[in-house]
């Protein structure tokens, strides 16, 4: 019920996205806003973005393999996916830092957008930050998740389900995130 009401919320917020979009005349070239990358002053447009998602894809990856191990019993080889994976989400967090600092930087706010349009700052820090708050979450499920593991609680219970109903969650925002960029950065 949980990831549900979280899947309404989010598709409640990109239909917003998309009404605001498709009601305004003028929308800001976001090849033009996403094209900083860290210590780099050539403008790269997209590729940091991209990278922050490759980065949430792979932490997919390695939480289908921590259940996996799961399912095998395999208690170091849940400990090992699961850092990674958490590795994998706070790596996803530090890359959002950066850029909503440059776009504050840059004088985008919640009221007021130096590329046009205010609304679209407003959509951007709202849906990346509820986002970015669900991934936090996800970290911190998964760190539970890890010391749990490491403490042989689910060995005694002979089952990693909690591993399992862990990753539905961590997967759910991963797939988020692939339509907040399909609908926010490229379309």
């Amino acid at each position: 019920m949980f990831i549900l009401s979280d899947a309404f919320t989010f598709a409640g917020l990109l239909a917003g996205y998309g009404f605001l979009r498709a009601s305004l005349p003028e929308w800001p070239s976001r090849i033009e806003i996403f094209s900083a990358f860290p210590f780099v002053s050539a403008k790269l447009p997209l590729l940091f973005v991209s990278i922050m998602t490759f980065i949430l894809i792979c932490s997919s990856l390695t939480m289908a393999l921590a259940v996996d191990a799961g399912k095998r019993m395999d208690r170091k080889g849940v400990i090992k996916y699961l850092l990674l994976t958490i590795g994998g989400g706070l790596l996803f967090l530090l890359c959002q830092a950066y850029e909503w600092g440059h776009l504050i930087h840059e004088g985008a706010r919640l009221t007021s957008n130096p590329w046009g349009v205010p609304l679209f700052s407003a959509s951007f820090f709202v849906i990346t930050g509820f986002h970015g708050s669900h991934v936090l979450s996800g970290v911190i499920i998964l760190t539970i998740m890890a010391i749990r593991v490491a403490k042989g609680i689910y060995d005694k219970r002979d089952s990693y389900e909690g591993v399992e109903v862990a990753g539905l969650y961590w997967h759910f925002v991963d797939l988020v995130w692939v339509f907040i960029f399909a609908f926010f950065y490229l379309l």
